[in-house]
Order: C-alpha cells, then structure tokens, then sequence
C-alpha cells in the first residue's frame, strides 16, 4: 500500500534539500565557507525536526547536531569531467528504490589522492551521483564504512559546475552520510572500487557520535 504522507514528507525533504543547496552554491561563490556554515545549520535543522529525517527515533530525541569537520579549503577543487575510455553501465540493487541504473559519465582527478568514477543514474531524471570512500571508512570516529556521496543531483546535492564548461565543483568538505549510515532500514548505493581514494580524507561529516 502506498504512504502518501510518507510520498509527500519525502517531495518535501528533498525540495529544502534543493533549495539549501542553491543558498550554498551563492554563498560558495564568494565564500566557500559560509556556504559550509550554511550547509551544516541546514541539514542538523532538516535531521532535528523535519518528519522525513533518516534518524530513528531515539536518536532524534538526543540529537545535538551532525559531525562534521571544520572547512578546510585546500579540499575544494574545479575538476574537468573526463569522458571514460569505454562505456560502462552497472545496476545498483536497493531494497527502497529498487534497481538503479548507472551509467560512467567520466572520472574526476583529485590532486594527489587520485580519481573518482562519476555516474549518471538513467533513470527518470537522470541526476550526476559521485560518491566516495576513503582510508578512515569504518574506522572508530572516522568516515562511514560504506562510502560518502559528494553529488547526488536528482536528490538536489549539487555544488555546480566549474568555470568550464566540462567541469565540476567537488569540494569534499561537503562529503556525506546516506540514509543508511543512520537507518538500517535504508539501502543506499554505496561507494565500489572507482569511488575509493587510498589516503585518509578527513573533512565532510564523519560517523555519529
């Protein structure tokens, strides 16, 4: 049976999401910093009180506020999209979206830690994912074990693109836990082999407290 509050909740989640980001990508234009503030300030008010927040119940009763890093910006980059050498689609199984088709947009270098699968989901309405894993996931206060996303534009987690046209913004202080970090109940598409970066990147929100 379909929850059509539960649909609306979600519609509902996901429009402050698009919304918190366009205030962030103004902001990071000039500060990228403030953009960061207003990053946190908006997503610890959508998990502390909005009624589609991935915490369970008892957890909400205590929240306090997500973990995050302080902005660091030597961890933002302007990174050109390049095309792959052969195109490459996977299936991505999830128990709460069913099968999620995936298709390699390209890679992304990150300077001195390496590169990073981008995907489009070809579904309805597409949306660029990027996620990544680093050397602290499942790590004691470190990272999420299964990977953070850093983009996920169909559900309005979008920094914009760089000053050319064949780029991306990809700051990794605004890397992020799935709903799964928080809800077991949830089935999130997790970070494979081309999303994992072999050094320890400590910024972006780390595991609850």
């Amino acid at each position: 049976m379909i929850d059509t509050l539960a649909a609306l909740q979600l519609a509902d989640w996901r429009r402050r999401v698009t919304g918190l980001y366009a205030g962030v990508r103004r902001l990071s234009a000039t500060d990228p910093a403030a953009g960061h503030e207003l990053w946190k300030s908006g997503r610890d008010e959508l998990f502390a009180g909005h009624p589609s927040s991935p915490l369970l119940p008892d957890d909400r009763s205590r929240f306090t506020g997500l973990t995050v890093a302080r902005y660091d910006p030597d961890w933002r980059f302007e990174l050109e999209v390049r095309r792959p050498a052969e195109p490459t689609k996977v299936v991505v199984d999830s128990a709460t979206d069913g099968a999620i088709p995936m298709l390699l947009v390209g890679t992304v270098r990150i300077p001195y830690l390496g590169t990073l699968d981008v995907w489009r989901i070809t579904g309805y309405a597409g949306g660029l994912f990027l996620p990544v894993k680093d050397r602290l996931a499942g790590s004691p206060g470190g990272t999420y074990g299964g990977g953070r996303y850093l983009l996920d534009t169909m559900k309005g987690a979008d920094l914009g693109a760089g000053a050319a046209g064949d780029s991306l913004v990809v700051d990794l202080n605004f890397a992020y836990n799935p709903s799964c970090a928080y809800d077991p109940s949830w089935s999130c598409p997790l970070a494979a082999e081309g999303n994992t970066l072999r050094e320890d990147v400590p910024v972006g929100e780390r595991l609850p407290r």
